[in-house]
């Protein structure tokens, strides 16, 4: 009788315990599954023809524009673009992950983070807090809202003996809006100022210990495009910044 009159007493003191605080939410920073924070060079293993050289005039191919967009890219004039100082219309946020280069990746603050391009020297900024303004001024890398995904696969290695980095496959999604119009490609391949383009970024570990991230891009843009334009593109990360060097936007 006295065991249990104890136990009961035990167990009305711990219900009588004031619950513990909820410990306060982690910043985007703190809660990353995985780190992409560092330099990181772009591995070009497809589309040489559209990536390496600047495309013939007229060349659309792989691009589902439609017949707006076909009466711009026959029009297409390098020289009249670096007369009105358009130079960096093919590196805006739809298309400068495309452009062969190296990136440095950081953190700006515990909310924000930084992606710089050597590549026409630009700088595309991720928001993880709030949404995009209503309206703002677009400009080449527009407005780019992030968030973390939830895990979707486990952290072990898969069939390819490809060991991913964190809980999830595609861990960072973002999108980006407020675009000042430009170019898919260098040779006047068009998309507009409603263009919207959702990222995925996917980071990994090779058996030999190279690291890589691959972003998967998805360009929307009713007024040019048939359908939604889908590229893969891959990043390996490098030691230091040694090989980083920013370079103006070119036309041509």
């Amino acid at each position: 009788m006295k065991l249990t009159l104890g136990i009961l007493l035990m167990t009305a003191a711990a219900f009588a315990q004031p619950p513990r605080p909820a410990a306060p939410p982690k910043s985007p920073k703190d809660a990353a599954p995985v780190d992409l924070t560092g330099y990181w060079v772009s591995i070009v293993t497809e589309d040489w023809r559209w990536r390496m050289v600047t495309p013939l005039k007229g060349d659309s191919a792989s691009v589902p524009v439609n017949a707006a967009a076909r009466k711009i890219i026959d029009a297409w004039d390098p020289a009249k673009d670096e007369a009105a100082g358009q130079q960096c219309k093919a590196y805006g946020a739809p298309a400068v992950m495309r452009i062969p280069g190296r990136l440095h990746i950081t953190w700006q603050d515990d909310n924000t983070l930084k992606i710089e391009t050597d590549a026409g020297t630009q700088t595309r900024v991720f928001h993880f807090a709030g949404k995009a303004p209503d309206r703002a001024e677009p400009t080449w890398q527009g407005y780019s809202v992030a968030n973390w995904e939830r895990p979707i696969l486990p952290p072990e290695a898969s069939s390819l003996g490809v060991q991913r980095v964190g809980n999830n496959g595609r861990s960072l999604e973002v999108v980006t809006t407020q675009l000042r119009p430009g170019y898919l490609r260098k040779n006047g391949v068009p998309y507009s100022a409603n263009a919207v383009v959702n990222e995925y970024y996917d980071r990994h570990k090779e058996p030999n210990g190279d690291e890589y991230f691959t972003v998967t891009t998805v360009v929307t843009d009713p007024e040019y495009l048939a359908v939604p334009f889908v590229t893969s593109t891959d990043f390996r990360r490098e030691a230091d910044g040694a090989k980083f060097n920013p370079t103006p936007c070119s036309a041509r």
